[in-house]
């Protein structure tokens, strides 16, 4: 062996073994739930933020699709960021940075503020996910890169699930504040033992150019489109200016990105994959799937807790239902769509969620706790046989030097298609419970009997009007949830049928590629 074979050997660290190796996938793991929790973390504590705050319940889910849009964006320059100051300290310092806005999101004294370090806590947030998943890859021998891909897959998924029930606990025994100040401790645990761990395999520094232009458009068609989702209730829609200006915004903004992005050497988001049809299809199905699906579970807690008188705890626990069989179903569902046509496994899993949400639409204002949650509890089964086999199609139908701009763009789309599909069902939720309570007014029989009777309980007229007022509005806001699942569950069954018009992949996707 020459001496210069020799030097290159001692520059080589030691490869992690044993008790280091499994530490380091642990705190990987538990940075990459961190990430991922939050985005469902604040779904049952909106009521709670929104009256503390001075703000309306539909103001309040800014706290939810701020977060996840910036962490949306992010996304895609985790590369570039990796590439510059290396990926481990790039982790490193957005775990220090996730600690510091989560504690400033706990102390925000308006909403205004709390979405603002939200927005922050996204930025740092989104880079963890991708970088956990790469830095595993990195630290793992390849004979095992199949279990650390299952412990990532672990995370990945039951995070999101145990978002509620965590966030509502938190909620209702310490304050709102407790479900962002308690990423704090354990951030900045993580963040000096995964150096210590990680700092002598750092990858390579390189100067990369970043598209500036792209980053800055996407953030802006991007941005512009979530404010007009959120605003436009309150602004009365396209009769205000400021919505009409946010839309022309996101429309050129979206245009000039696009272009951009097709002529850009080196684009952030590579738009060239689009070419592929089945990819196109994908993406489509994945927006539509996911956007009805978060939704939906926004939609939720905010009816159990403003109409049936739940808090955030009990609808944490009908929240976190959904995760029972989904943990159990995810592994099954990844070994079978790495052997069979993955096509039938969507078609039945979205299959199964669009009659689930049928079934959920059936509700009533005197529904007990079981009623609700069994239906939660079984449509865990569905969103496995969904996520990992339409990624599988998806990476499949590009080339494999597209891989990772294919899972990013997928990583993106189902986060942005989440968020906005929160503002416009909660919109549609809103605007269909004042439609119901004004027609239900009107057809309402022995009004002035039931105003009578309660008088004659006790009660002042004015008294009186309220309460019945609020017996109609109960019954106005349980219609609008009935027809709000109605329409998810038709979005589920069309995209059930979508599927179809996807060919089988013609090769296996690497699905340790997802992000």
């Amino acid at each position: 062996m020459s001496s210069t074979t020799l030097a290159a050997a001692r520059a080589q660290p030691e490869p992690l073994r044993g008790a280091a190796l499994w530490s380091a996938a642990m705190l990987l793991a538990i940075a990459n739930f961190l990430a991922l929790l939050d985005i469902s973390i604040a779904n049952v504590s909106v009521p709670n933020i929104a009256g503390s705050l001075g703000a309306s319940a539909s103001q309040g889910t800014w706290v939810i699709t701020s977060y996840a849009v910036a962490e949306a964006i992010t996304v895609p320059l985790s590369g570039w960021l990796a590439g510059r100051f290396g990926a481990v300290r790039t982790f490193v310092f957005c775990i220090v940075g996730f600690a510091v806005c989560s504690a400033l999101c706990g102390l925000a004294p308006s909403l205004g503020m709390l979405v603002l370090f939200r927005v922050l806590q996204g930025v740092f947030g989104g880079p963890l996910m991708p970088l956990s998943q790469t830095l595993m890859m990195t630290v793992f021998p390849p004979e095992k890169r199949a279990t650390t891909m299952g412990l990532w897959g672990v995370t990945t998924l039951i995070a999101p699930v145990l978002g509620p029930n965590l966030g509502g606990l938190l909620c209702d025994n310490f304050g709102w504040p407790a479900i962002f100040w308690v990423n704090v401790p354990i951030a900045l645990i993580c963040a000096p033992m995964i150096l210590r761990l990680l700092i002598p395999r750092e990858t390579a520094i390189r100067k990369v150019r970043v598209d500036t232009v792209g980053l800055g458009l996407l953030i802006v068609w991007v941005g512009a489109l979530q404010l007009m989702f959120d605003l436009g209730k309150e602004h009365d829609w396209f009769e205000s200016p400021l919505i009409v200006g946010l839309a022309i915004v996101a429309a050129v903004g979206f245009a000039a990105f696009v272009i951009w992005e097709l002529t850009e050497p080196d684009p952030i988001v590579d738009l060239k994959v689009f070419r592929h049809r089945s990819f196109s299809i994908v993406m489509v199905i994945m927006a539509v799937v996911f956007g009805a699906f978060f939704a939906t579970n926004v939609l939720t807690p905010l009816w159990l807790q403003t109409n049936m008188g739940y808090t955030a705890t009990w609808a944490g626990y009908v929240a976190g239902m959904f995760g029972v069989l989904a943990v159990v179903s995810a592994p099954i569902s990844s070994q079978l769509a790495a052997r069979v046509d993955p096509r039938p496994m969507i078609s039945i899993g979205v299959g199964w969620l669009a009659f689930v949400t049928f079934m959920r639409a059936d509700v009533t204002s005197d529904m007990g706790f079981w009623e609700i949650s069994r239906w939660m509890l079984v449509a865990g089964v569905g969103m496995p046989m969904f996520f990992m086999p339409i990624n599988m199609i998806g990476l499949g139908s590009v080339e494999p030097e597209e891989t990772a701009g294919a899972a990013g763009l997928l990583s993106f789309i189902r986060t942005v298609a989440g968020a906005f599909a929160t503002s416009l069902v909660n919109t549609a939720w809103e605007n269909s419970g004042e439609r119901n309570h004004a027609a239900l007014a009107g057809v309402l029989n022995g009004g002035q009997a039931a105003i009578d009777s309660l008088i004659q309980t006790g009660q002042t007229s004015a008294q009186a009007v309220a309460t019945l007022n609020r017996l109609v509005q109960v019954q106005a806001v349980t219609l609008a949830t009935s027809q709000v699942f109605l329409g998810c569950a038709a979005i589920f069954a069309l995209a059930a049928g979508a599927i179809w018009l996807v060919p089988r992949p013609p090769r296996t996707a690497d699905v340790s590629a997802v992000h």
